[in-house]
C-alpha cells in the first residue's frame, strides 16, 4: 500500500488522468451499447417455471408482454356510441404501433367479460411482440401516450403492466443529488474545510459513475436486474464517501502532526487505506456470497454491486491521495492552519462529547448494554411477521397510472383479475379433454375462486390451459393459499388415475416459488457469509470473542432493519405518506440482497472501531484503556460517516421506485442502529464486561493462523522533527518525549 501511495502522489497527474480516461471510456461504451436489463425471476425446476415452459412450447408467440388499457366513464357507460367509437379508434391506433403483436378489446364478439357489470369500466389487452425485459421505454411510452390521448372530461384512461412501468421511473437523479448535497454539508461541518469536504464526494462520484456505466455493459453479458445500477449507486455512494472520509481524516491527522502533504497522504493510504481495502473486501465477500444460491437473477445483482464497491475502494486508495497532494494544506481549515503555524505540531487528542461518552459507557456498561439490547429486540419484533410475495401495482403510489388502472380493474371486476392464475397441462386424448372440462367445473366451486375460463387448446390439441381468477388480489395471502390448495388438494384429486399433470403458473405462483427457493437456501447463504466474515476478523484481531460478537451484532442489525422494513412496507406505517404506495408483501429477493449488503456495511464500522482498540491493546495491554481510547478516537468519525451514509440511503426514497426505497430505508435503519446503538454503545459495553477475554486466542491456534494486519499502529519514530524545534537526535528525542507526555496526560487516561 505504501508503494502504491507513493506512486499516486508522485504521479498525481497520471493517476487523475487514468481515472478520468477510464470513466469517459466506460461511459462512452455504455452509451453506444445501450442497456439490456432483465427482471427474470424464473427459477428452473419450480412448478411455475414448468407451467411457463409448457405454455411457451404449446402456444408459441404468447410469451410477449401483455399490458392492459383500462377506461372508466362517469356520466355514461362504456357502451355509449361516442365512447365506443373513441376507444375503438384508439385501440386500432395501438395495434398499428411498432412492436405490438395484438390488441384485444371488449367491443369484439364474445368479449363482453371485459366490460364490468355496471357498464362503467372496460379493458383491452395489448400484447407486445417481445417479453417485458426486451421492450424499450420508447415503445412503452408510445403506447401510454396513444391511449392517454383518448381521455376526455367524462372518460378516464389508465394503463397497467410491466412495460408501462418503464414510463414511470423517476426522472433525473434527484435522489443522488440530494444525498450528495447532504453528505457535502456533513463533511463541511466535520472538517471545516471546503477542500477536504469536496474530496470524498469527488472520489466517490468518479468511482460510482464508472461502475454505473460498467453495470450497463454487464447487462449485455449476463442477466442483470433493472434496479441493479440504482442499487449499486446507492451502496457505492454510501461506502465510497465513507471510505474517503476515513482516509481524509487520517491525512488531516498527519498534517496536524507536522508531516508534509505528500507524507501525510502516503501514511493515510499505508495505514487507513489498508483498513479501507479490508472493509471493502468484506462487503464484496458478503455480496458475492449470493453466487452460492445459483440464481441467475441474483448473480447479476451481486456482481454489479461488488463491481461498484471494488471501484470505489480503488478510487479511494489511488485517486484520493493524488487529489490530496493537489489540495495541500487546504485540507485543514483556516483555524487549524493558523494554530499549526503558531503552536507547531501537536498530537490529536479526543475531546468533547466523544471523550465524555466513552467514559460514560465505561462507568455504566451493564445498564447501557441492556438498554441497547432492548432497543434492538423491540425493533426486530416485526421481522417475525415477514411475508415474502408479490408486490404488484396495487402497492404503487396513488398518482401513478399503473395504480389507478389496478384500482379500476379491482373495483369493476374484482381484485383477482389483476393477477390470474394459469393452469397448463399436456393433453393426450379425448378422455383428458373431458377431464379438463370437469376440472373447470370443479374449480368454479373451489373456495376463493372468482371465475374460470373454458380450457383453451393449441392447434395440435396436445396442450391446454385454463385461466383461474382468484377472489383476492395477487399480493394477498388468500391468493397464495389458493395456489397451495390447488397444488396439494384440488389438482391431485382431479389428476388421479389420468395422464394429466396440471401445472399452476401466474404472477403469484411465480413469486411464491421464487420465495420458497430463496428461503430454502437462506440458512446456507447466511452461514457462509457470516463464517467468512468471522474468519477475516479472527485473522485480523487474533481473538475469538471479537468475531463472535461481530457475527451476533450483524445478525441483530439485519433483524432490526427488516423489522423497520416490515413496519413501513408490509404493515404500511407511513408508506403512503412517503409516496411509496400502500402496504404489501416484501419482495422475495430482498432478504438475500439485504443480508449481503447489511452484513458487509456493518463490518466496516466493526473494523474501524476495533482496529483502533486493538492498536491500543497491543501498545498498553490495558483493556479498559483500549476500549475507552478506541471509542473516543473513532466515535466522532464513525458518527459522521454514519450520518453521511444514512442521508445518502434515505435520499433514495425519492427515487420513486418501491424496491429501491426498500433498500434505502433498510440500509439507513441498519446503519443508524449499527453506528449509534451497536458500535458506540453495545460493543464497548460488552468489551468492558469481558475484559482481557476480548483478546484471548488459544496459543496453538494463534501459532497456526497467518498474520493479517489491518491498520499498523503509528510508531513514535514517525513523529517528525519540526523546524525551529530541533533537528538533531537529542532534540528529536526531547520532542518525542514531550509529545508522548502530553499524550499520556490527555483525557484518554482518565478512568471511567
Amino acid at each position: 500500500m505504501a508503494a502504491l501511495a507513493r506512486w499516486c502522489v508522485r504521479r498525481r497527474l497520471a493517476a487523475v488522468l487514468l481515472w478520468l480516461t477510464a470513466f469517459a471510456g466506460v461511459f462512452t461504451a455504455a452509451t453506444v451499447a445501450g442497456t439490456a436489463y432483465s427482471n427474470d425471476y424464473g427459477v428452473s425446476g419450480t412448478e411455475s417455471s414448468q407451467a411457463g415452459r409448457l405454455l411457451h412450447e404449446g402456444f408459441p408467440g404468447t410469451d410477449g408482454d401483455g399490458d392492459t388499457v383500462v377506461w372508466h366513464t362517469t356520466g355514461t357507460t362504456v357502451r355509449a356510441a361516442d365512447v365506443e367509437q373513441t376507444m375503438t379508434r384508439t385501440l386500432d391506433r395501438l395495434a398499428d404501433l411498432p412492436g405490438i403483436a395484438s390488441v384485444t378489446g371488449p367491443y369484439e364478439d364474445g368479449r363482453n367479460a371485459q366490460i364490468s357489470h355496471d357498464g362503467h369500466t372496460a379493458y383491452a389487452t395489448v400484447t407486445f411482440e417481445d417479453p417485458s425485459q426486451d421492450i424499450t421505454e420508447g415503445q412503452a411510452r408510445a403506447v401510454v401516450d396513444t391511449a392517454k390521448s383518448a381521455e376526455t372530461d367524462g372518460l378516464q384512461v389508465e394503463l397497467g403492466g410491466s412495460a408501462v412501468t418503464l414510463t414511470e421511473s423517476a426522472g433525473g437523479h434527484l435522489a443522488e443529488i440530494v444525498g450528495v448535497l447532504v453528505a457535502a454539508a456533513v463533511l463541511l461541518v466535520a472538517f471545516g474545510s471546503p477542500a477536504a469536504a469536496l474530496l470524498p464526494i469527488a472520489t466517490a462520484l468518479v468511482g460510482v459513475g464508472t461502475a454505473y456505466a460498467g453495470i450497463g455493459l454487464l447487462g449485455h453479458a449476463m442477466t442483470v436486474a433493472d434496479f441493479a445500477p440504482m442499487l449499486g449507486m446507492l451502496i457505492g455512494l454510501g461506502v465510497g464517501i465513507d471510505y474517503a472520509l476515513f482516509l481524509v481524516t487520517r491525512h488531516r491527522r498527519g498534517l496536524k502532526r507536522g508531516l508534509s502533504v505528500a507524507d501525510a497522504a502516503q501514511e493515510a493510504v499505508a495505514t487507513t487505506g489498508r483498513a479501507v481495502v479490508f472493509a471493502g473486501a468484506t462487503v464484496c465477500i458478503a455480496l458475492l456470497g449470493m453466487l452460492i444460491l445459483r440464481l441467475g437473477f441474483l448473480n447479476g445483482v451481486a456482481i454489479a454491486a461488488a463491481l461498484t464497491v471494488v471501484l470505489t475502494v480503488a478510487a479511494s486508495v489511488t485517486l484520493l491521495p493524488a487529489l490530496l497532494s493537489y489540495t495541500g494544506m487546504r485540507a485543514l481549515s483556516r483555524r487549524e492552519r493558523r494554530h499549526l503555524a503558531e503552536h507547531g505540531p501537536e498530537p490529536e487528542v479526543p475531546t468533547g462529547f466523544a471523550a465524555r461518552w466513552s467514559a460514560f459507557v465505561e462507568r455504566h456498561p451493564r445498564l447501557l448494554g441492556a438498554l441497547a439490547l432492548v432497543v434492538m429486540a423491540v425493533l426486530a419484533l416485526p421481522t417475525l411477521s415477514l411475508r415474502l410475495g408479490t408486490s404488484d401495482a396495487g402497492s404503487d403510489p396513488k398518482e401513478t397510472t399503473t395504480r389507478q388502472a389496478y384500482d379500476l380493474l379491482a373495483d369493476g371486476f374484482g381484485p383477482g383479475v389483476n393477477g390470474p392464475l394459469t393452469l397448463v397441462t399436456h393433453v393426450d386424448d379425448a378422455e383428458d379433454r373431458l377431464i379438463l372440462d370437469n376440472l373447470a367445473a370443479t374449480l368454479r366451486t373451489t373456495p376463493d375462486v372468482a371465475s374460470v375460463s373454458p380450457a383453451t387448446y393449441n392447434p395440435g390439441g396436445n396442450t391446454a390451459y385454463l385461466t383461474v381468477v382468484p377472489e383476492s388480489a395477487p399480493q394477498s395471502q388468500r391468493t397464495s393459499d389458493l395456489v397451495d390448495r390447488l397444488r396439494t388438494e384440488v389438482l391431485p384429486r382431479a389428476e388421479s388415475g389420468t395422464g394429466l399433470d396440471v401445472k399452476v403458473g401466474g404472477v403469484t405462483a411465480g413469486y411464491d416459488d421464487f420465495a420458497s427457493v430463496i428461503v430454502g437456501k437462506l440458512p446456507l447463504f447466511v452461514g457462509v457469509v457470516i463464517g467468512l466474515g468471522c474468519v477475516l476478523l479472527l485473522l485480523a484481531f487474533r481473538s475469538l470473542a471479537i468475531p463472535l460478537k461481530a457475527a451476533a451484532m450483524n445478525v441483530a442489525a439485519v433483524a432490526a432493519a427488516f423489522g423497520v422494513v416490515v413496519a413501513v412496507f408490509q404493515w404500511g406505517w407511513g408508506s403512503e405518506l412517503l409516496g411509496l404506495g400502500r402496504a404489501g408483501p416484501i419482495e422475495p429477493f430482498l432478504p438475500v440482497i439485504m443480508v449481503s449488503v447489511l452484513f458487509g456495511l456493518s463490518m466496516d464500522y466493526q473494523v474501524f472501531l476495533v482496529s483502533r482498540m486493538y492498536e491500543e491493546w497491543l501498545e498498553t495491554g490495558d483493556n479498559r484503556r483500549a476500549v475507552r481510547v478506541g471509542l473516543a478516537e473513532t466515535g466522532r468519525v464513525i458518527n459522521s460517516a454514519a450520518v453521511i451514509m444514512i442521508s445518502v440511503f434515505l435520499a433514495f426514497v425519492l427515487s420513486g421506485d418501491r424496491t429501491i426505497a426498500m433498500f434505502g430505508i433498510a440500509l439507513a435503519a441498519a446503519v443508524a442502529l449499527d453506528a449509534f446503538v451497536l458500535r458506540t454503545l453495545l460493543v464497548p459495553a460488552l468489551m468492558h464486561l469481558l475484559g482481557s477475554a476480548n483478546w484471548w486466542l488459544p496459543r496453538g491456534l494463534d501459532a497456526r493462523l497467518p498474520r493479517l494486519s489491518i491498520e499498523p499502529p503509528q510508531c513514535r519514530a514517525t513523529l517528525p522533527a519540526v523546524p525551529g524545534h530541533g533537528t538533531d537526535d537529542a532534540a528529536l528525542a526531547e520532542e518525542v518525549d514531550a509529545l508522548v507526555k502530553e499524550r499520556q496526560d490527555d483525557v484518554r487516561d482518565i478512568p471511567g
